[in-house]
């Protein structure tokens, strides 16, 4: 919503942006300090000496990482939101393997060194990611006599003779899909996937991540700021009474007595509780330790991934790890958060594998959200809903979400070049430089 009041601005419309939380970015806020953390989840008392300063906190409600040539990190770049916030490379992604953790490899020396894979896996492997580095869907003579749109991931797989591991590995924490439907639709897509990890990785070379300093609370308030910037108005603490509807459509929004008249309305699910359907849940555990993960090289931030296929699932579990070293946290703590897409009827035992990787844990948060999607796509209300965030540890999906919504409420594609023109416009080419 902050991403889109943004953009919107920058579009020359006029934007009021309510909140009815005291804080930005709703449910995907950094929550400070540590004492609101303890309040927020009804664990009793405050927390103990050992956590340090309250203050020192800003804890992810949501975790998510930023691939470095992702689609959100292009929209910072030509909203040039980017000058609100530091980035941090997180050091490095693991993907779990019989019960162990190991490195995805990020250099060509980590991967003839892994032992993630035997050394003829090594070479089917290197040929295959050769093969997609050169991959281009415009130029046929590149296919090797795949078809992009009709082969199968599946096929390209057996084509480079891969095994089960690999293509476990490659298709979670490469091509980062949760489930393994996709080895049976059309490889494009999963192409495409895994360049923009290599991309990605090659940009910073610890990992394909990147992570805001002080939180990805940051995230929203630099776009409302962006927003600011082109007349948007922002109200934190407003509650949101009544949605004005007539002969269908939105007229307006009624807070406080008031009715604030508009044309288009923008929100998350939790608005409009008749519009939407639950499509599922997530289940996150946001973890306190006093230690790196193990068998993770002591790394002050990370990714761990683990594959459906190896603990018996359908989708994966995410861990996303940070620590002091992002300015969200006391000095010498970290802050684990594991997720999961719910399957069964007791999600704190599907997460548990994640949970297990972590000990000792000082302090648990466990949360599990209803994820909702629009059952109105707006073309009627002009109410533009946004989906509930899901399970990934990257923003790719939510990017998708947001140029979604655009092309509903604008009837035309997103376009990153038409939004740096835009920009030009206002502010004129001498005050860029």
């Amino acid at each position: 919503e902050c991403i889109l009041s943004g953009i919107m601005s920058v579009n020359g419309k006029k934007v009021l942006h309510m909140d009815r939380n005291s804080y930005y970015g709703g449910e995907s806020a950094s929550i400070t300090p540590l004492e609101d953390l303890y309040k927020r989840f009804n664990l009793p008392g405050t927390p103990p000496e050992s956590m340090g300063r309250g203050r020192d906190w800003n804890v992810d409600l949501i975790p998510k990482f930023l691939m470095a040539n992702g689609q959100l990190v292009k929209m910072l770049l030509y909203t040039e939101v980017t000058r609100y916030l530091d980035f941090k490379v997180i050091e490095g992604s693991f993907v779990y393997k019989g019960g162990k953790i190991y490195k995805v490899p990020s250099t060509e020396a980590e991967a003839l060194a892994s032992s993630l894979m035997g050394l003829f896996e090594k070479r089917r492997f290197r040929k295959f990611l050769v093969y997609v580095a050169n991959f281009d869907e415009n130029d046929p003579r590149t296919f090797e006599g795949v078809d992009p749109k009709k082969t199968t991931m599946r096929d390209v797989y057996k084509k480079f003779d891969l095994g089960q591991d690999v293509i476990d590995f490659t298709g979670h924490a490469l091509a980062l899909y949760r489930t393994d439907d996709y080895l049976d639709q059309p490889c494009q897509e999963t192409i495409n996937r895994i360049k923009l990890y290599s991309e990605s990785l090659a940009r910073y070379g610890k990992s394909p991540y990147l992570y805001p300093l002080y939180g990805l609370g940051e995230l929203p308030q630099g776009f409302a700021r962006l927003s600011a910037i082109y007349g948007g108005t922002y109200m934190l603490n407003k509650p949101i009474e009544e949605i004005v509807i007539e002969n269908g459509k939105v007229v307006g929004v009624k807070s406080e007595g008031e009715v604030a008249r508009c044309k288009q309305l923008i929100c998350d699910p939790s608005y409009v509780s008749d519009r939407v359907t639950k499509v599922g849940q997530v289940i996150r555990v946001i973890c306190i330790l006093s230690h790196p993960i193990k068998n993770t090289n002591d790394a002050n931030s990370c990714q761990i991934i683990i594959p459906q296929n190896q603990v018996n699932r359908k989708s994966d579990i995410y861990v996303c790890m940070i620590s002091s070293a992002h300015n969200v946290a006391a000095q010498g703590k970290y802050i684990a958060i594991a997720s999961t897409t719910v399957e069964t009827a007791e999600p704190e035992k599907e997460i548990k594998p994640a949970l297990d990787l972590l000990e000792p844990i000082e302090q648990k948060f466990v949360s599990i959200s209803d994820l909702f999607a629009p059952t109105d796509l707006g073309t009627e209300s002009q109410i533009f809903i946004s989906r509930t965030y899901d399970a990934t540890t990257h923003f790719e999906t939510t990017c998708d979400d947001i140029k979604d919504i655009y092309k509903r409420m604008m009837g035309s594609e997103f376009d990153f070049e038409e939004m740096k023109r835009k920009k030009n416009d206002i502010y004129g080419e001498e005050e860029q430089q």
